[in-house]
């Protein structure tokens, strides 16, 4: 095993999320237009489990990274960035003999068709994580442990390493999973393979459309019959909002632990299903939405919020990086987004919100629509 890469120190105190998975340096276009034509870059960063230990370090929150990069330059940019925020990156690896990946895309919305990403990872330092170099101790060291399907698509070691993280076991933490359906990185294999590893879980992200895109199946009632196992599961709907639904289980022989796999002979309370509004924003760039709503419900959930508020300070969250350039961004300051999640369902309702809304100093009335 190979060892620690430095960052920030490891703190005595109990880790609320690790986040494992892969962070790839970022190239932003200077101007809009197709790749080709872009005259220059910007530099950032990207992977969907480190923007969540980012939004969530920011938001107050101990969080620690854990991944495998490069012995390079970018590598190094990766662990200095990431740790920036406050994240605890002591368990990152360094590997000597693969790179970092990078990708570059355009400044256009990820759904739009002209959307351009070139992604150079193949053969990654990420993508050589296995069960036999990553630090079990560091990983299950916090209250929540939170992974996506992007790492079990990027090889056949990453797909075993989820399976492994994802199996019951006495003690784990609570299991968070985004499944995070990315279509290119599943050609040539079968995305079905996500649905086998929600079902391991206790808390699942799923958008509608990537359900029905990953496994033919459609509606959010039809996507928590077939995730009948985690206690929770988040079902995104784009403008619509979001659906939770959350159940009880009184565990029976078999019960390793809430919203694990083997759940035979248990038997689960009935769902509380809970329909939540989006916001009405104006988007600056669509890009690392997903992840910050993660970070805010998950951030709500840690604090034993109600299920509402975890889905609010989720759009919220969202609602923050939406309304700037890049993936990430300071949240709104906790009490700010408190007094938004409190709103009356007719206030929250006529919300919108613009760049610069996150301010401290702005109170609700403010970001309202006229």
């Amino acid at each position: 095993m190979s060892g620690p890469a430095g960052g920030t120190a490891r703190a005595a105190t109990t880790t609320d999320v690790v986040c494992l998975g892969e962070s790839m340096v970022t190239f932003l276009p200077s101007q809009p237009g197709r790749l080709a034509d872009v005259p220059s870059f910007g530099r950032g960063i990207g992977g969907a489990e480190s923007n969540v230990a980012c939004a969530l370090a920011a938001a107050g929150h101990r969080a620690a990274w854990v991944g495998r990069v490069g012995a390079d330059g970018f590598g190094d940019h990766l662990v200095e960035t990431i740790g920036g925020y406050g994240v605890d990156t002591s368990a990152v690896r360094r590997d000597p003999e693969r790179p970092t990946g990078i990708y570059f895309r355009t400044a256009t919305d990820r759904g739009a068709g002209v959307h351009e990403v070139a992604y150079y990872r193949a053969g990654s330092a990420a993508s050589a994580m296995s069960p036999a170099n990553v630090p079990y101790e560091e990983v299950f060291a916090g209250r929540v442990l939170h992974l996506s399907g992007i790492t079990a698509a990027l090889s056949a070691d990453c797909l075993e390493l989820v399976r492994e993280l994802t199996a019951p076991r006495p003690g784990r933490p609570l299991v968070s999973f985004d499944v995070n359906h990315r279509p290119h990185l599943w050609r040539g294999g079968d995305a079905s393979v996500l649905l086998e590893l929600a079902r391991r879980c206790d808390l699942v992200f799923v958008g509608e459309d990537e359900a029905e895109e990953a496994w033919g199946i459609v509606g959010a009632e039809a996507i928590r019959a077939a995730l009948p196992e985690p206690a929770v599961v988040v079902v995104k709907r784009g403008s619509a909002g979001a659906t939770v639904f959350a159940s009880g289980l009184r565990p029976g022989p078999r019960s390793s632990n809430a919203g694990g796999a083997e759940n035979d002979g248990a038997e689960f309370a009935p769902d509380t299903v809970t329909p939540v509004p989006a916001l009405r924003v104006d988007v600056v760039a669509a890009v690392g939405a997903g992840d910050a709503f993660a970070a805010g419900f998950l951030s709500a959930t840690l604090r034993g919020l109600p299920v509402r508020d975890r889905v609010r300070h989720g759009h919220l969250m969202a609602a923050a990086v939406l309304t700037v350039p890049g993936d990430l961004t300071e949240p709104p300051a906790r009490d700010h987004a408190d007094r938004l999640v409190a709103l009356d369902d007719e206030a929250w309702g006529r919300l919108r919100l613009g760049p610069g809304w996150t301010a401290a100093d702005r109170a609700p009335e403010e970001v309202r629509t006229p």
